[in-house]
């Protein structure tokens, strides 16, 4: 059985006063469905501390939206996997749609990235989608396979263990357009596919694959129902106690 997932991405969003209200919240309207629902919220580097001691012992992870491969040195504006488990996160995001097109990093730096959060213990999310004009052409299938094995390049199976995957098409993100049940889960589909010709079978119908954009409290429950789908990676409605809650509620019953 897949364990549902609800990560919330807090993005570059709230202040000091408003993180901690909002973890509190959370961790409020959690309290009743914790234990059906692995849950985990990703704020801003600077409010991870606040964020942790809000959460109290609620039992909802403290997710980074980043990290870098090294250890420690002269990189200027980065934050190793070591200080994200001094602060005490147990999550992690790598490879963003955001990241990827907006600070253009790329597979081959994930795939780093990817690789020092597991050997630190840290779980990664690792996020993968197409842009619009992919999908269109018709290469959805073609972009999301060359992320997913560029990124895990190296991993083995028992590494891997550690991740779950978070489908995010591009063109959902922060639109308020989301791919359709139907949609997202050919697409799950596929990468369970590709992670079973990668690993194997039983590896494959034991990871969580997460579906990101424009997910709300009105489409969590249908999105959930699908065969494949084992959770939310939640933007822009994480950002209110109420609907990121009611999100966790929606994805409580399902297990797969």
């Amino acid at each position: 059985m897949r364990k549902p997932f609800i990560g919330g991405n807090w993005k570059m969003n709230t202040d000091g006063k408003n993180a901690v209200e909002l973890a509190k919240g959370v961790a409020q309207g959690c309290a009743g469905v914790i234990d059906k629902v692995d849950v985990s919220v990703c704020p801003p580097f600077v409010y991870l501390s606040a964020v942790k001691q809000a959460l109290g012992s609620s039992n909802i992870g403290l997710g980074a939206q980043n990290v870098y491969f090294e250890a420690k040195g002269a990189f200027t504006g980065e934050v190793s996997c070591q200080m994200l488990k001094d602060v005490g996160c147990k999550d992690v995001l790598i490879g963003h749609s955001e990241r990827r097109h907006v600070i253009k990093e790329t597979d081959a730096l994930i795939n780093k990235k990817l690789i020092a959060a597991i050997e630190a213990s840290l779980l990664p999310i690792f996020c993968v989608g197409e842009l619009l004009e992919e999908r269109k052409a018709g290469k959805t299938e073609q972009v999301v396979k060359e992320q997913i094995q560029k990124g895990m390049a190296g991993i083995s199976v028992e590494k891997a263990k550690a991740v779950t995957i978070a489908y995010e098409p591009v063109w959902a993100i922060g639109t308020g357009v989301n791919a359709t049940p139907n949609q997202a889960q050919e697409v799950h589909l596929m990468i369970r596919q590709l992670i079973a010709s990668m690993y194997n079978k039983d590896f494959a119908a034991q990871i969580r694959i997460q579906y990101g954009g424009s997910a709300k409290p009105d489409n969590a429950a249908e999105l959930m129902t699908q065969p494949d789908i084992d959770g939310l990676l939640v933007g822009g409605a994480s950002l209110k106690a109420d609907d990121f809650t009611a999100i966790v509620k929606a994805a409580a019953p399902v297990k797969k």
